[in-house]
């Protein structure tokens, strides 16, 4: 299955899986977990980007580990809905992952999800708990922020129909 947005293909998860969500960018992935119930997100980790062969490989341990069955994709789009170049970049990454049978599966669900706003969100929950700088360094407002996206396509998916 190519990657697509999520309104086209929610209705084609495969029900009682794990949904891995990710925040993709230059220098991180920030992670997600979802609830096997797809009920709620939780912030995971953050993986410091190499190659892109060594971000696939850090991913397949993660995969293997939580038996992840789906993937939602932050699509950072610009704040009037249009796609610019870093969204083009986030789905040429889900292409390129789709590829990956290791990683992914051979028939792999993932979906792209309007990411706007996700990080300032992160940064704004952070605020008053841990300087910037430093949430950033430690990986924190990545995560959190994978976790606001998956947790808003959760919310999308469950209350769909």
């Amino acid at each position: 299955m190519t990657p697509d947005r999520l309104e086209n293909i929610a209705l084609q998860c495969p029900s009682d899986i794990c949904i891995l969500g990710l925040d993709v960018g230059s220098k991180t992935l920030g992670l997600a977990l979802s609830s096997p119930d797809r009920s709620y997100a939780t912030p995971l980790t953050t993986i410091k980007r190499t190659k892109f062969t060594a971000d696939l490989k850090a991913l397949e341990k993660i995969v293997r580990e939580y038996e992840i069955g789906g993937f939602v994709i932050g699509l950072p789009l610009n704040t009037d809905g249009s796609q610019g170049p870093r969204a083009q970049s986030v789905r040429d990454f889900a292409l390129e992952m789709a590829r990956y049978e290791a990683v992914v599966g051979s028939s792999p669900w993932i979906a792209l999800w309007d990411e706007r706003y996700s990080t300032a969100s992160a940064q704004h929950l952070m605020d008053g708990h841990m300087k910037r700088g430093k949430a950033k360094d430690k990986g924190v407002t990545d995560a959190l922020a994978a976790q606001i996206i998956l947790q808003s396509a959760l919310d999308f998916m469950n209350n769909m129909g």
